[in-house]
């Protein structure tokens, strides 16, 4: 009796972006990758996305049916916080806290600017409530909590309209007894309203930081519910049986139930996702040290990875009054990759300043209006207008040809809004819109790198999203690196790396003493606790025990220092040798960051964190096919500054590239969601999963504003 050949299942990702949600389609036996590009809806993000996946499954005839795993980055919560957009919160604090958001860290982003505009608190004073209470700072009750006094917050909580309620009080950190009391009592007067409590959402020191974080998650909470309710039920309308996974901004999945409960982890998602590909796909190709560098239609990223791990951190922030001014945003303390956000993509709009010079962005034209060339009624210029009109894109071939640009809009908004007001010819205009946002993002991610201590002439550069692989050669020879990955789809890439994201959670706890008074006993218990904690997340969401993987660190600092460094336990449990072993990882750590010590200042511990992970997944990429002579589409004019002219440039179907074939600049290569640009005197060579590995020559002939009139 001959056995049925099995079905194939299929993997899906999804990512909204700023302009595009993209998304991914996974066969998972063969590895055949199916890709879709789709202009996000910001009318209804489930909708759009909904479409999408429709849209996905039809073209290439597979049933929701076949579909056994989804993970999905959204923007929701970002675009909450950011627009406002979020439930109507109230916040519970300690009595004589209650100006706590107001007042902030009451430190100035620009010392210069006497009309400093501070952002708003999401939560406005008259929703801000007081307790008696108070706690000292090792947990001790100094005052008994008056309970009685939660009646009256609730009446006035329902009275204003309130959905969802923060608690924060002091130093509850060290002692939860308090806000789980409170939100105990709250939850039974007013059983419909969603409850956030500091001690489970951010329980670290830094009162202001652990107010804003839990204030976000509660803000965004109940706007997440309705979301995730409706992308569910229309996924399983669509007959799609696999369960709905979250990306978080710590590149780790999480289910539905676990997002729901902390939607804060659910800001930067997205960006997570392509440094996870970056670090996936360049360990396939033997490269670990990588600068991870995508550029969309609304912003540009860069992320730091080291021996195959993103850089991480545990702050950063949303909804900055000025987008990328530090301190000018509301600090949310969760883990998350590392990474710069430049206002730099496909949609950042080209014109003059105040001083009479071309400037290019952070203002984006976004998906709608869009650049001038979509046709959508946006009439400003953009870096896609200046890109389509020096030859780097094929107006029949966008999206695969799927969306048609219009080159002479595109022009007609370089001419009117550049090249007019500054005296240029339309080629030096759109020239110079291409180079200074080149210069933009690399002047951006040489800092970012400096900061830590990295020289990116020691990095490959990975180039990826709809706009990357275009400017990634000139951004890649102003930061002095020679050597670029051009993975396959990479316009999409980040919804890829979602599909390779493991399951993981982190915990932590503050717990602030000098290292050498650390009690072991006590450690190993808040470590052995928040590994339960974490670990019943991750086995929630369908991980067996035996598979799961712990990874646990100390945050530490110099006594008297403000901020701390993670660090590595080693294994085993904490004993007073294995103290001094981490003592000696903080030191060698902080010397290579900082190369600089303070070895008369002892070393003091700030908190523990455990993050438990499941297996990473396997995922299979099918190798491309075809020969070079059949990948050869035909050429086109293209702008080189090299050569002072539009010149006959090759064109080439990306996926008809074959392994160990070799190309020489200039060159066009074209994949439906992004195009890679190859500058005169690059050498490139395509690896067995058909990334692009470029070289570029030893010295850039042209990399600023040098264009012939």
């Amino acid at each position: 009796m001959r056995r049925s050949k099995a079905q194939p299942t299929y993997a899906l990702g999804v990512d909204i972006g700023g302009t595009f949600t993209d998304l991914v389609l996974l066969e998972q036996r063969t590895g055949a990758l199916m890709a879709g590009k789709v202009l996000t809806n910001y009318t209804d993000l489930a909708v759009g996305v909904l479409r999408g996946v429709a849209d996905l499954l039809a073209r290439h005839g597979v049933a929701g049916a076949a579909v056994t795993k989804i993970v999905h980055g959204t923007t929701l919560a970002t675009n909450a916080l950011i627009e406002r957009r979020g439930a109507r919160t109230a916040l519970i604090v300690t009595r004589g806290f209650r100006d706590l958001l107001e007042m902030a860290r009451e430190s100035r982003y620009d010392i210069f600017d006497i009309d400093l505009e501070i952002p708003q608190p999401l939560v406005p004073r008259r929703l801000v409530f007081e307790v008696t209470e108070r706690l000292d700072a090792s947990g001790a009750v100094v005052e008994k909590l008056a309970l009685g006094e939660i009646a009256g917050i609730a009446d006035a909580v329902n009275a204003e309209g309130v959905r969802s309620v923060a608690i924060c009080l002091l130093h509850s950190f060290r002692n939860p007894g308090h806000e789980l009391a409170v939100a105990k009592e709250l939850n039974r007067i007013a059983p419909d309203i969603t409850i956030s409590l500091s001690s489970d959402v951010m329980p670290d020191l830094r009162e202001y930081e652990r107010a804003s974080t839990t204030v976000a998650n509660a803000y965004v909470q109940p706007v997440m519910r309705s979301y995730l309710d409706r992308l569910a039920g229309g996924l399983a309308t669509a007959g799609i049986p696999g369960e709905l996974m979250l990306i978080g901004s710590d590149a780790g999945t999480i289910n539905r139930a676990a997002a729901l409960r902390y939607p804060v982890r659910l800001v930067e998602s997205g960006p997570a996702g392509g440094a996870l590909a970056a670090s996936f796909l360049g360990a396939r190709a033997g490269v670990t040290d990588l600068i991870a560098f995508d550029m969309g239609g609304t912003t540009a990223k860069v992320c730091v990875i080291d021996g195959g791990e993103p850089e991480r951190s545990d702050q950063f922030e949303v909804a900055r009054v000025h987008r990328f001014a530090r301190g000018s945003g509301l600090p949310l303390k969760v883990p998350v990759i590392e990474m710069i956000e430049i206002g730099a993509g496909g949609g950042s709009i080209a014109g003059m300043d105040e001083l009479g010079l071309l400037r290019v962005g952070p203002e984006s034209a976004a998906a709608a209006p869009g650049p001038a060339c979509y046709g959508l009624g946006g009439e400003r210029p953009t870096v896609s207008d200046a890109d389509l009109y020096l030859g780097y894109l094929d107006a029949d071939f966008f999206l695969g040809g799927a969306m048609k640009l219009d080159r002479r809009r595109a022009s007609d908004a370089i001419q009117r809004h550049v090249a007019e007001p500054l005296g240029l010819s339309l080629t030096r205009a759109a020239w110079g819109i291409h180079a200074v946002v080149n210069d933009n993002m690399a002047r951006a991610a040489k800092v970012h790198c400096l900061e830590r201590g990295k020289d990116p002439r020691d990095y490959v550069l990975f180039a990826y999203g709809g706009a990357g692989p275009v400017h990634a050669g000139r951004v890649a020879a102003a930061l002095g690196i020679r050597r670029v990955m051009f993975p396959q789809r990479a316009g999409v890439i980040s919804a890829l790396g979602f599909l390779a994201a493991p399951t993981a959670f982190e915990r932590m706890r503050a717990d602030i003493c000098l290292l050498d008074a650390v009690d072991p006993d006590r450690s190993n218990r808040i470590l052995d606790q928040l590994v339960a904690e974490s670990g019943e997340l991750v086995r929630a969401a369908g991980v067996p025990p035996k598979q799961c993987r712990v990874r646990r660190e100390a945050a530490l600092r110099f006594a008297g220092q403000s901020y701390a460094m993670p660090v590595t336990l080693p294994a085993g449990r904490v004993t007073r040798a294995s103290l001094k072993r981490l003592h000696d990882h903080f030191i060698r750590a902080y010397r290579a960051r900082y190369h600089r010590l303070n070895p008369d200042v002892p070393v003091e511990l700030v908190s523990w964190r455990a993050c438990v992970t499941g297996p990473r997944p396997t995922l299979t990429i099918a190798p491309p096919g075809q020969t070079m002579l059949a990948a050869r589409k035909g050429t086109r004019p293209v702008y080189f500054p090299e050569a002072g002219r539009f010149v006959k440039c090759p064109v080439y179907d990306r996926f008809a590239l074959k392994p160990g074939g070799k190309l020489r600049g200039p060159a066009v290569i074209e994949e439906p969601e992004s195009t890679v640009v190859i500058g005169p005197g690059t050498s490139a060579s395509i690896d067995r999963d058909g990334n692009l590995m470029a070289v570029l020559p030893a010295m850039r002939g042209v990399v600023g504003l040098q264009v012939a009139a």
